[in-house]
C-alpha cells in the first residue's frame, strides 16, 4: 500500500475527531459537524485510501450519529431518481457493449471520415466522443485503443520505420482518443457522472429541473467545440504529421468490420430500444404537453430502457434475452453509491446552514462576478487533475451554489460551467481513466501529455468563462 494511502487512511478519521471536538464554533454546532464529515471524505477521496465509493457511505453512518439528519433522510439520497437515471444509462451501455454495437458504430464513423492521416485521427476522435455520450469514457477508450494500435503498427512496420511524422501521428491518435472521451461525456446528462451529481443536487435541494434535452443544448455544442479544438491543437500545432501517407489504414478498418460480420438481430433490437429511449428523452417535454397526465421524467424513460433490455426476448422459445441480471456484475455500482454520498453531503451542508453562511459572506464582499466565476472554473478544472471529478463536484457544488446566491445570480449560471470544468482534465495520466489508458499504451510520455494538456486546460477555462458570460444567460 502506498504511503499516501496509509497516511490518508489514518489522517481522515483523526482530522474528523479533531474538528468535531473543537472547543470553539467555526460556523454552528451542526455546521462544524458537517465540515468534519466533509474533511474526512475529502482526505479519503484525495488519497484514495479506500475506494471512493466506500468513502461515499460515510454520510450514511456519520450524519445520523452527529444528529445532523435522521438516517431515513440520508438514505433517501442513495435512492434518488438521479441514481436510477444513471442506472438505466449503465444498463443501456452494458447492452451496447454486450452485443458489440458500440464497436460497429465506432468503426463505421472512422470509415466515413476518410483514410488520410489527419482524417483518420478525426475519425477516431469523433467516434470516441460520440460513444462517450452514451457509455463510460473508460469503455469508449478501451474500444478504440486496439483499433488505433493496429493502425499505428502499420507505420512501425512499414519500409521507412517509425519516423518523426509517424510518432506525431501516433501521439495525435492516442491523445485524441483520450481527450475526446473526456469531452464527449459532457454532451449528455448520462455521459459523465458529474453531470448527474449536479442534476441531483438541483432537484433535491433547489427544486430545479434540467431535462435531458435542455442539458444537451449547452453540453453538446461545448463538447463538439472542445473536440474540434483538441483536434486542431494536436494535428496543426503540437504534433503535425506533414507528408505522411498510408492507405493500409483503410484495410485495417475494413478487416475489423469484417470480423464483426453482418449486423445481428440482437444488435438491431438494442439499436431500436436505444433509439426509442433517446427519442423519448429529447421529446419528453412535448410528449408531456400532449399527454399532461403522463408526467414522464428522464428517470422513468431510463428505467423503461433498462426493463425493456431485460424483458424483451430476442428468442422467446429459447428464453434468450439481450441482457440478464448476471450481466450487471459488470455494472459500475460504486458510481451509483458515489452519487448518493455526494447528494447526502450536499443535504447535510444545506440543512446545517453552511451554504447560507457562504452566501452571506459572498454577499457582504465586493468581489467581481466575472472574476469569481473565472476563479471557480479555473480551480475546479485544475483540481480535477488530481482527484476524482465526481467526488470534487459532490463536495464543491453546494458551496458554489452558496456563492451564486451570495452574488445574487441564478445558481445555474455558476454551477453549469463549474461542473463542465470538472470533465476537462487533459494534463495528467492520473486525472481520468482515458488519460491513463492511452498513457499505458507506451506511445505517450507524461511530458507530452502535460505540454498539450495545459494548453487545452487554459482554452477550456476561457471557453467556459465565455459560456458563463454569454451562453447560459440566453439558454437558462
Amino acid at each position: 500500500m502506498e504511503l499516501s494511502k496509509k497516511l490518508g487512511l489514518v489522517l481522515g478519521p483523526i482530522a474528523f475527531l479533531i474538528l468535531v471536538n473543537l472547543p470553539v464554533e467555526l460556523v454552528s454546532e451542526k455546521g462544524d459537524a458537517v465540515i468534519s464529515v466533509a474533511v474526512w471524505m475529502l482526505i479519503w477521496w484525495i488519497t484514495e485510501a479506500v475506494s471512493i465509493s466506500v468513502t461515499a457511505l460515510l454520510p450514511l453512518l456519520l450524519l445520523p450519529i452527529l444528529k445532523i439528519l435522521p438516517i431515513a433522510e440520508v438514505g433517501a439520497n442513495y435512492g434518488s431518481p438521479i441514481v436510477f437515471l444513471f442506472f438505466g444509462g449503465f444498463v443501456m451501455a452494458l447492452a451496447l457493449e454486450k452485443v458489440n454495437l458500440h464497436r460497429r458504430i465506432a468503426l463505421n464513423i472512422i470509415k466515413l471520415t476518410g483514410t488520410t492521416p489527419n482524417k483518420v485521427i478525426l475519425g477516431f476522435m469523433i467516434a470516441t466522443g460520440s460513444l462517450s455520450m452514451w457509455i463510460s469514457n473508460t469503455a469508449s477508450t478501451v474500444v478504440m485503443l486496439p483499433i488505433a494500435l493496429s493502425v499505428i503498427n502499420l507505420l512501425i512496420n512499414d519500409e521507412d520505420g517509425f519516423t518523426k511524422n509517424d510518432q506525431n501521428f501516433a501521439l495525435s491518435v492516442m491523445l485524441g482518443i483520450a481527450f475526446s472521451a473526456n469531452a464527449g461525456g459532457i454532451a449528455t446528462v448520462i455521459g459523465t457522472p458529474p453531470n448527474s451529481v449536479l442534476i441531483g443536487l438541483l432537484e433535491n435541494e433547489y427544486n430545479t429541473e434540467i431535462s435531458f434535452l435542455k442539458w444537451m443544448t449547452i453540453g453538446l455544442p461545448f463538447s463538439i467545440v472542445m473536440v474540434g479544438i483538441c483536434y486542431l491543437v494536436l494535428v496543426k500545432w503540437m504534433f503535425p504529421n506533414r507528408d505522411l501517407k498510408f492507405n493500409a489504414s483503410k484495410e485495417v478498418i475494413h478487416s475489423e468490420l469484417e470480423k464483426l460480420g453482418p449486423t445481428s438481430g440482437k444488435e438491431k433490437l438494442v439499436l431500436g430500444i436505444f433509439a426509442v429511449t433517446v427519442f423519448l428523452w429529447i421529446f419528453r417535454t412535448l410528449i408531456n404537453s400532449i399527454f399532461p397526465n403522463l408526467g414522464l421524467t428522464d428517470t422513468m424513460i431510463s428505467i423503461f430502457a433498462a426493463i425493456a433490455l431485460f424483458s424483451i426476448p430476442y428468442n422467446l422459445k429459447k428464453g434468450d434475452f439481450i441482457i440478464e441480471w448476471k450481466d450487471t456484475s459488470k455494472l459500475a455500482w460504486g458510481i451509483l453509491i458515489l452519487f448518493g454520498g455526494g447528494l447526502a453531503l450536499a443535504q447535510g451542508m444545506s440543512s446545517s446552514g453552511i451554504v447560507d453562511m457562504v452566501a452571506n459572506a459572498i454577499a457582504q464582499s465586493e468581489i467581481s462576478i466575472l472574476l469569481t466565476a473565472s476563479l471557480l472554473i479555473f480551480l475546479m478544472l485544475f483540481m480535477t487533475e488530481l482527484m476524482s471529478n465526481v467526488a470534487l463536484v459532490a463536495v464543491l457544488a453546494p458551496v458554489v451554489a452558496g456563492i451564486a446566491i451570495g452574488l445574487d445570480i441564478p445558481i445555474l449560471y455558476l454551477l453549469i460551467p463549474v461542473t463542465i470544468a470538472s470533465s476537462c482534465a487533459f494534463m495528467l495520466p492520473m486525472a481520468t481513466p482515458p488519460n491513463a489508458i492511452v498513457f499505458a499504451s507506451g506511445h505517450v510520455k507524461i511530458a507530452q501529455m502535460a505540454r498539450v494538456g495545459i494548453i487545452l486546460n487554459l482554452i477550456a477555462v476561457l471557453l467556459l468563462v465565455l459560456v458563463f458570460k454569454f451562453v447560459i444567460p440566453v439558454l437558462f
